[in-house]
């Protein structure tokens, strides 16, 4: 297998149709659907532990964390969304979007070969077997939750403004309540919307594909190892660089889980407010 061959075989997904075929709807990720099912049940279960064994007294170093954690994304909405009553729900909200994204994320520091050449086992075929365990390289999944908040902010807009407010607010702003202004208010307000969902999307997409690819660029450095001074010097690069990656990248995931986190309620503080 050649480097290009190795890189576009851990790229490609295991889908509902025979990889490179013509993509339409039917096509599914089975990957990013089961790791981000999986990986969403596990922030839960991660929670309701740290809930069940909550005590008044000096907590122990998981429930630190996990308290720390609740802390800090409440203390956020509250500055951010500034509605109580919406807050019992967005702050939630907030934490399970932060823990859920920062677990997706995590799947990068497992070494890029191994979930990979054990499902090549089980399927029989390792050299076919297609698998990717990081769901946030997948744009699906990336776009996934920036539209699901896309649908909270509208619900939000409706609920706080009233759906006549809001369409009122869609032809007004934000350049003023005149009938020739309303085309350019709609379409600057349609922008807005469409460009922030994107981008939302966009930004955890294309940081985690990059972090995915660099990842691979350092595995490839180890696989090209032989009894040689060049093939021992690339397997010394190999170790060093990964290392250091990998310590460099548990920043990278962390910090994505957290623009996302602040990006949402700020994008819901938003649709509280009235133009």
């Amino acid at each position: 297998m050649t480097a290009g061959e190795y890189i576009v075989h851990h790229l490609t997904h295991l889908q509902s149709s025979k990889p490179g075929g013509v993509a339409d709807l039917s096509v599914f990720n089975f990957d990013s659907l089961i790791f981000s099912i999986a990986l969403g049940v596990f922030g839960c279960w991660l929670l309701w532990l740290a809930a069940r064994k909550a005590t008044s007294g000096v907590p122990g170093r998981f429930q630190a964390a996990v308290e720390i954690l609740v802390e800090v994304v409440d203390q956020q909405a509250k500055g951010i969304v500034h509605n109580a009553e919406s807050r019992k729900f967005v702050a939630p909200l907030a934490l399970t979007i932060f823990l859920w994204i920062f677990l997706l994320n995590a799947m990068d520091l497992l070494p890029v070969d191994l979930l990979p050449a054990i499902w090549g086992q089980i399927h029989g075929d390792p050299h076919h077997a297609y698998l990717r365990v990081v769901p946030t390289a997948d744009l699906s999944v990336a776009m996934g939750f920036s539209v699901t908040v896309l649908l909270i902010c509208i619900y939000y807009n409706i609920k706080i403004k009233g759906l006549g407010g809001w369409v009122h607010e869609l032809f007004t702003a934000p350049f003023g309540n005149h009938w020739a202004l309303y085309p350019f208010n709609f379409a600057m307000q349609m922008i807005e919307f469409v460009a922030k969902t994107v981008s939302h999307g966009m930004r955890l997409f294309g940081n985690m594909y990059a972090g995915e690819l660099i990842f691979l660029l350092i595995a490839l450095m180890g696989g090209a190892w032989t009894l040689s001074a060049t093939g021992i010097f690339l397997a010394l690069g190999h170790i060093i660089a990964g290392t250091a990656w990998a310590i460099f990248h548990i920043l990278i995931i962390t910090l994505q889980a957290f623009v996302f986190m602040m990006l949402t309620l700020v994008y819901v503080g938003q649709a509280h407010d009235h133009h």
